[in-house]
């Protein structure tokens, strides 16, 4: 029996040739009840929609950097501090993560808030050069490391002169690392407020193939766009130290006595005898992680906001850190690797617009406040759910996923 070709496009009649197939085999005609024009542009083959149920939780206090890229090198500059309330979306189907982190929030607001700050802003593509030896490898990263400036130059020509450039993904290092025969190059960009993975690959490959292939005095024998140094939707310890992939963002607050003892139940004592074992806990295991649930934070705002789910792992790489301090507890996360972006792909989609305006990180210029309050966010989670597992037995923690987490 050959089989019939699937039909793939976004015109009406392939949406509802595919709705007709897969209509039977469902348990209900839900998933095809929605209006699927907005979606038509967001991904092939679009059938119907996945709704996930979101909560709105705050407000968080946070104070936030005002940030911007000096030009040429992309040297990101604080320009200024203001301090606002922000509602938070979280799209998941997870119990007790909202309540969970208005908590968290609702203990660092009643002592002082949050402070954020954005430290790094780059996005790699990790291309490689195989050479006909370790010789010709070595003569080839010599090249390039000595011609940065010239391939700025060369690039920024390419992109006024074709439209299938982007005029935003803007080279700014360019690292060398030679094994064997082959030269493993690892092209740094910023891509303004947009995530910029497309774009920074379209200028990766006019790089790789216009300037490495046809002028470096050194011809490799291949040139392959991304040979997994980059560290795009793998945690790797590089970018878990160094950052680089992503917005490098820090939150921190203090939380005081009384909101330990009153809001989280629990005491300052206690959540550093958790901090003491879970360190050594992620170190005895070799995690890339030093916290406890980032990943449920991220995750659910990145459903709500059209960010790529698949860049969840590597945004979700977070070192936090407690200590006392006079008066209280101060707790950090620094989160290494946040790829998040207020333009572009999911983000154009009507309901990702809406929850991005809600906090005030719809449209262009609002990527790195959009970066600080994830982070805020991810530690308000990070604070509630240690308090629960700081209880005598975590029994805090069991009783939330007992009472809320669907338990038949």
């Amino acid at each position: 029996m050959e089989l019939r070709r699937w039909p793939r496009k976004n015109d009406p009649e392939s949406i509802k040739s595919r709705q007709d197939e897969v209509r039977a085999l469902t348990q209900n005609g839900e998933v095809f009840s929605h209006d699927l024009t907005p979606f038509a542009q967001a991904q092939e083959a679009v059938t119907g929609v996945a709704v996930i149920p979101v909560s709105v939780i705050g407000p968080l206090e946070i104070e936030l950097g005002d940030y911007e890229l000096e030009e040429p090198f992309g040297r990101l500059v604080e320009s200024g501090r203001g301090s606002d309330r922000v509602y938070v979306p979280l799209g998941h189907t997870e119990g007790s993560l909202s309540a969970s982190l208005y908590r968290g929030a609702r203990a660092a607001s009643e002592s002082g808030g949050f402070k954020t700050f954005v430290l790094r802003d780059r996005i790699t593509r990790a291309s490689c050069f195989v050479c006909r030896s370790v010789e010709d490898a070595v003569g080839l990263a010599r090249f390039l490391d000595a011609h940065v400036a010239e391939m700025r130059r060369w690039l920024a020509e390419r992109v006024e002169a074709d439209p299938a450039l982007s005029k935003y993904a803007k080279l700014r290092e360019v690292e060398t690392h030679v094994v064997g025969p082959m030269c493993h190059v690892m092209w740094a960009f910023t891509t303004g407020d947009a995530c910029g993975p497309n774009m920074m690959t379209r200028n990766a490959y006019a790089l790789n193939m216009g300037y490495v292939m046809e002028q470096a005095p050194v011809r490799p024998e291949r040139a392959i766009l991304e040979a997994n140094m980059g560290g795009d939707k793998k945690p790797s310890h590089r970018y878990f130290e160094r950052g680089g992939h992503g917005k490098t963002v820090i939150a921190e607050c203090t939380l005081g006595e009384e909101a330990v003892r009153r809001v989280l139940r629990t005491s300052i004592d206690d959540l550093l005898e958790l901090s003491w074992a879970g360190t050594h806990g992620a170190v005895a295991s070799g995690m890339q992680s030093v916290a406890f649930t980032p990943a449920s934070a991220i995750a659910a705002i990145f459903a709500a906001t059209g960010q790529d789910l698949g860049m969840v792992g590597t945004s979700s790489m977070a070192h936090g850190t407690g200590k006392r301090v006079e008066g209280g507890l101060n707790c950090t996360i620094r989160l290494a690797g946040l790829e998040v972006g207020t333009v572009g792909g999911g983000t154009t989609l009507p309901y990702a617009r809406s929850w991005l305006a809600l906090m005030g990180c719809a449209g262009a210029g609002k990527v790195y406040r959009f970066a600080q309050i994830v982070a805020a966010a991810t530690l308000a989670l990070e604070i509630s759910a240690s308090a629960a597992m700081a209880t005598a037995g975590s029994r805090e923690f069991f009783r939330a996923h007992h009472e809320r987490g669907g338990m038949r």
